[in-house]
């Protein structure tokens, strides 16, 4: 008799659990391209991605899900980066070999070459050269959606907290919320007490019957915890790092990391709008 087939997987399931990515990589890739690069754009490139990854995926590989989509996520804003660009691959490539010969006989020469020692350092005429400038000169543009005719103070990108970037941040307080309701016992209550309370450490220890420096211990063991939490939930790099020989000890915490990502929907967490007090 044939061993029963594996269940199929839900490809909406999938995108959902692993929505939360694609904004973490569309804020990495946006924050190292020219302002006046659409992330919107961006999102809807990962956001396909993503769908795409979900559809072709095989899990018989042996390869996490959120480590697979975050590859194809990064190649398609990669993609979609290339296509913006108004300069072609050649003329990209020259401009490295150009600046790498100036930064060469910059420091052979002790001053800034000219164009005629850098052309000659790569066998080019210092026509050919010029016509480089040029060519990256009409790649070096601007996009016509940020050129329209606002104040230069609108231009400017701005320094406060863009809308992905609230809606991080209030995934990130949830998910922080979660983990100190998962706590043990003894650690939600050191963690209450000393950061959202603000009572001194000896009434904790009062209240516990221990002494003042085990309070710190537990509080030094809970902040770890969260920690590691937040960073199982929403570091998908970090998280997927090969993980110690399996002790009692690590097995009890990928219990309590298991139950903080079940405690609560995508959805639900990013109704929570209330304040939470960060540990340090």
């Amino acid at each position: 008799m044939l061993p029963p087939a594996a269940p199929a997987l839900d490809v909406d399931d999938l995108v959902r659990e692993t929505l939360p990515l694609v904004g973490h990589v569309v804020r990495d890739v946006a924050a190292r391209v020219p302002a006046h690069v659409d992330r919107e754009d961006l999102m809807s490139a990962g956001l396909l991605a993503l769908a795409q990854a979900a559809h072709s995926f095989d899990p018989a590989r042996g390869v996490r899900f959120a480590g697979y989509a975050a590859t194809r996520v990064r190649g398609a804003l990669l993609d979609e980066l290339r296509g913006l660009d108004w300069a072609s691959r050649s003329v990209r490539r020259r401009a490295r070999q150009v600046d790498e010969a100036h930064s060469s006989l910059a420091v052979a020469l002790g001053r800034a070459p000219t164009d005629l020692e850098v052309a000659s350092t790569l066998g080019l005429g210092a026509a050919e050269i010029a016509a480089h400038r040029d060519d990256v000169a009409r790649a070096s543009v601007a996009s016509l959606d940020s050129l329209d005719g606002g104040t230069v103070d609108e231009l400017l990108p701005s320094s406060g907290p863009t809308p992905l970037d609230s809606l991080v941040d209030r995934e990130r307080v949830a998910y922080l919320r979660d983990a100190v309701e998962e706590l043990p016992e003894r650690l939600r209550v050191v963690v209450r007490g000393y950061y959202f309370a603000e009572r001194p450490m000896a009434e904790i220890a009062a209240e516990l019957g221990v002494t003042d420096s085990r309070v710190s211990q537990l509080r030094s063991e809970a902040v770890k915890l969260l920690r590691g939490a937040l960073i199982a939930s929403l570091d998908t790099e970090r998280s997927q790092q090969p993980a110690p020989a399996r002790s009692c000890a690590t097995r009890r915490k990928e219990t309590y990391y298991a139950k903080v990502a079940g405690r609560r929907t995508f959805a639900a967490r990013l109704t929570d709008t209330g304040p939470v007090a960060v540990p340090a």
